[in-house]
């Protein structure tokens, strides 16, 4: 069965009747909660529990099905008290609004050990279900529904734009996580993995990703679906939401990655002053001042840019902090990596570098990388240090 799951899991019908035994007796016997993010969603809520409904029967499944709607107030809550189903349930979150939240709070409250999200617009279907359990069974940390492997699909008027937006969001997802289709809001996974994950802080929607890099899995499974477009309500994925992912993204990137992803902003975020301070002193030398004021002016803006701009992004987790005093600290590391530039580059000229023209320049450049790294140091473990250690 083992290599069955590396192939993608084919559907049960192309499964030997043996196996077909076997796949039954673990679906039949994984109780399982289902979590459905809604809003706005009163017209496919009903045709989705149809779906389970047969699925349920069909494989005789112990499961529960669970609405965490924020606020939708469209009559989704009616709908559901309407079916009049013991399993089935809606819960109305008054907490932070959004997709992942309320996955999150919707795992909290499960009552049973295996997990699974999936979207209410009806695009993921409940009949993979057993497929994503079987993955679990043999040994899988994390299952998804992907559309991106082989046996997998999307709806032909998807659009090349679309498209294209899916595949450079799964590109930069790729340095933390080899599955094909992260995206996808389609997945299964334990209650007790569920309960290992720290720090959980999901922005937007990609909910599945935050949990395969904060649980650590390393086993992940994709299982084949077709990807169909809604047919009812109206698409939540918006600007705003893609913009969330560039947010995310840099989040779990700075979880996975900690200080190279810190150094890399604070390398991005010094760029960035240096073109300030080229503006800026030709602003100024285009006013008459003499050159010696215009350099100065240069700097100085340059300089507080440079600490808005670490503090903002960089070392976002010490902006709750007196900025005065950070900057005091922030200009006093600068100076000081100021001093280890030069004195780098002028030990090396005289003292290390053979007398040539080109030597002045490589010294140079050691005194800058030098003076930088310092700089970074300095202002991670000083200025913007961490106030608690993880254990």
């Amino acid at each position: 069965m083992s290599n069955l799951v590396k192939q993608g899991l084919a559907l049960r019908d192309a499964v030997p009747q043996e196996e077909q035994e076997t796949f039954a007796k673990i679906v039949i016997s994984t109780p399982l909660s289902i979590i459905v993010p809604t809003f706005r969603e009163c017209e496919n809520i009903p045709r989705l529990i149809e779906r389970v409904r047969a699925l349920k029967e069909a494989h005789d499944i112990s499961l529960e099905l669970i609405f965490m709607d924020d606020q939708s107030r469209d009559g989704s809550v009616e709908v559901v008290a309407a079916t009049g189903l013991d399993w089935v349930r809606i819960l109305e979150r008054d907490g932070e609004r959004g997709l992942s939240p309320a996955v999150i709070d919707g795992f909290r409250l499960a009552r049973n050990p295996v997990l699974v999200c999936m979207d209410c617009d009806l695009s993921h279907p409940p009949e993979k279900i057993p497929q994503l359990i079987l993955a679990l069974s043999s040994g899988q940390q994390f299952v998804i529904g992907s559309r991106y492997v082989p046996g997998g699909s999307t709806d032909d008027d998807w659009g090349f734009l679309r498209w294209l937006n899916s595949r450079i969001a799964t590109l930069m997802a790729r340095p933390l996580t080899s599955a094909r289709d992260p995206m996808s809001g389609f997945f299964a996974l334990r209650r007790a993995d569920f309960e290992k994950a720290r720090e959980l802080n999901p922005v937007g929607y990609k909910i599945g990703l935050e949990l395969i890099v904060k649980c650590g899995f390393e086993n992940v499974a994709e299982v084949p679906i077709h990807f169909a477009d809604r047919v009812y309500g109206e698409s939540k994925l918006t600007l705003k939401e893609q913009l969330k992912y560039l947010q995310h993204i840099r989040r779990l990137y700075i979880h996975e990655f900690g200080n190279a992803m810190h150094f890399l902003q604070f390398l991005v975020v010094g760029a960035s002053g240096t073109a300030v301070n080229l503006l800026v002193l030709s602003a100024i030398l285009l006013t008459g001042l003499p050159e010696a004021v215009s350099l100065a002016g240069g700097i100085a803006v340059s300089l507080v840019t440079n600490f808005l701009l670490n503090r903002r992004f960089t070392f976002s987790y010490a902006r709750d902090r007196n900025p005065w005093k950070q900057f005091a600290g922030f200009v006093g590391a600068s100076a000081v990596g100021l001093a280890v530039n030069y004195g780098v580059a002028l030990y090396l000229v005289s003292a290390v570098l053979p007398e040539r023209p080109t030597s002045v320049y490589f010294a140079a450049l050691a005194g800058v990388a030098s003076g930088m790294l310092f700089n970074f140091l300095g202002n991670r473990y000083l200025v913007f240090r961490k106030r608690y250690i993880r254990r």
